[in-house]
């Protein structure tokens, strides 16, 4: 299946305790159906201080569901990804506004 969701996107959190917040994806593993998305779903990692790394404890964004994530309009609006052929290039579009994300 085409990934909706991709690294780079600007999405807004749907449900959970981080509801409403908006941040950028890092990482997709779509085997997981799983995104890391930046400063969203953090959790604190105890880590040992080594000669190369400072120890303690260390926030860490952790994955989310892609199903609890939508991507933003250029209106600043959530929407839902859909897919159309332009030419000879199958393009994803935004549902709301019907403009295509990817140039």
């Amino acid at each position: 299946m085409a990934a909706k969701l991709k690294k780079g996107d600007t999405v807004v959190v749907l449900a959970g305790k981080d509801k409403g917040q908006k941040g950028t994806i890092l990482s997709v593993d779509p085997k997981a159906g799983k995104a890391v998305v930046d400063g969203v779903n953090m959790a604190i990692r105890h880590t040992r201080q080594s000669q190369t790394s400072q120890g303690g404890r260390i926030p860490k964004a952790m994955p989310i569901d892609l199903s609890n994530l939508a991507m933003i309009d250029k209106n600043g609006k959530p929407t839902r990804v859909g897919f159309r052929i332009e030419g000879d290039r199958k393009v994803r579009f935004a549902k709301t506004t019907g403009d295509v994300i990817d140039a």
